[in-house]
């Protein structure tokens, strides 16, 4: 072999988790004599990282990789993650593919890597019993943006009626608290601002080991010595109770926003997706919350147009919104996933009507946004910023409860915290200027 040095580029679609073993697989390679580029440029090796929660899902996937294919035909491609471990046989048989990894089998890859780089291979399928996988031990050490994620959890056994990740990523299994600790104290260390922990059920960290739960886990995190801050990925509404939200309150470190996975607003449809709570439940996690920790904000996941969900149903979800305020909302229309209860459900909705729903729910949506955003204006338009992104003389960055706040500035302000006054919104983001001088 030529002493040019290999080259890999890692495509990743879907979820924080996807996101943060993609960050492993990069650093395992680096490790192993591989420069890891972008997959936008022409590389030896692409591993293809899948998510495969809709069609429209396993549709991107199938597409990265002809891409990769097209931009160099003679390397070598790798496909892992949820589409991979649910259907392997089908991946393989696409043109192309080099090697088949089960979501228990990521850090392979830079085995399969080099086997392949030294020698052609029939196409490789490994994918184990996701069922009997334990927890893979992945860890970073470093990042390239102000945040990192860390996955301190796997699997999901909810077995919600629309969803197909379970069979994808397994039983709940969790990282040792001492490797989460040493994970994060480590990155603290390399200069990283915001750790957001995350999993595929984040609140069921620690049902798998003896004694541990995510609020302990939290309590030891925010002892680590300079800890910025910490998120937390998406959480179960039927998690928080009002002893968890006491505990919550008492961190210092704990950024005063919250992901909840609401889906819908209607008790029926809720009862349907086999949800573990209720609209009401619901309600009153936002509502506890609110009542322990001051200023905190919400952000959430919508589906609209479930089978079965009537204009009533419908107009539960809406008023659920207005009623929760949500930052953010991310709405998305139902989508058949096959081997889902879902999909053979009776009264599916026609696409046109789960578009209006999703027309109707997302203009409310942007006018609670906008009010939200004045009112903090308004009321807090002093505060601390995480700078973030830079481009076109404007830096862009959030506050701990989540706003986006972009500032002229000459100069990128990148994983610097910075006082700002908020001065007007376009109901999107807040515009400011620096003020800490």
């Amino acid at each position: 072999m030529s002493d040019k040095k290999r080259t890999a580029g890692i495509y990743t679609l879907g979820c924080k988790v996807n996101q943060y073993e993609s960050e492993a697989m990069a650093e395992a390679l680096a490790a192993n004599g591989f420069e890891v580029i972008s997959p936008t440029c022409a590389c030896d090796i692409y591993i293809i990282n899948t998510c495969t929660v809709t069609a429209e899902s396993d549709r991107k996937a199938r597409q990265f990789i002809r891409r990769a294919i097209a931009k160099n035909p003679s390397a070598h491609v790798i496909v892992t993650g949820c589409m991979a471990q649910t259907s392997p046989e089908a991946v393989a048989a696409i043109e192309g593919v080099d090697a088949v990894l089960g979501n228990g089998e990521k850090l392979n890859a830079v085995k399969i890597a080099t086997e392949l780089m030294e020698k052609h291979r029939e196409p490789i399928i490994t994918v184990g019993d996701i069922e009997a996988a334990g927890f893979e031990k992945m860890n970073i050490t470093t990042f390239d943006r102000t945040r990192a994620y860390v996955k301190i959890e796997d699997g999901c056994e909810s077995r919600c009626t629309y969803c197909i990740i379970p069979s994808a990523r397994g039983k709940i299994r969790s990282k040792r608290p001492e490797d989460v600790l040493g994970e994060v104290e480590t990155l603290v260390k390399g200069g990283c601002r915001e750790v957001v922990l995350t999993g595929i059920e984040t609140a069921s960290y620690g049902k798998d080991l003896d004694g541990v739960d995510l609020v302990s886990l939290l309590c030891r995190v925010d002892k680590i010595p300079n800890i910025g801050r910490v998120r937390l990925g998406s959480l179960d509404p039927s998690f928080i109770k009002q002893d968890v939200a006491q505990r919550l309150s008492r961190l210092d470190s704990l950024a005063p926003h919250f992901h909840l996975s609401l889906q819908s607003g209607s008790n029926r449809i809720l009862a349907a997706m086999k949800r573990k709570y209720n609209a009401e439940m619901a309600m009153r996690a936002i509502e506890l919350l609110r009542e322990y920790i001051p200023n905190v904000k919400f952000t959430t996941d919508i589906i609209v147009g479930f089978p079965g969900e009537t204009e009533e149903d419908f107009n539960d979800t809406l008023n659920f919104v207005r009623k929760a305020k949500f930052l953010t909302a991310h709405i998305f229309p139902y989508s058949k996933r096959a081997g889902t209860p879902a999909a053979v459900m009776s009264g599916q909705i026609p696409k046109e009507e789960k578009s209006r729903r999703l027309h109707v729910l997302s203009q409310a949506q942007a006018e609670i946004r906008m009010r939200l955003l004045e009112k903090e204006i308004s009321v807090r338009p002093e505060r601390t910023v995480l700078f973030e992104t830079y481009k076109n003389g404007l830096a862009t960055g959030h506050t701990a409860d989540f706003l986006e706040v972009s500032v002229p500035s000459d100069a990128p302000l990148h994983a610097q915290l910075r006082q700002v006054r908020l001065l007007s919104t376009d109901g999107n983001i807040c515009l400011g200027e620096l003020n800490d001088n």
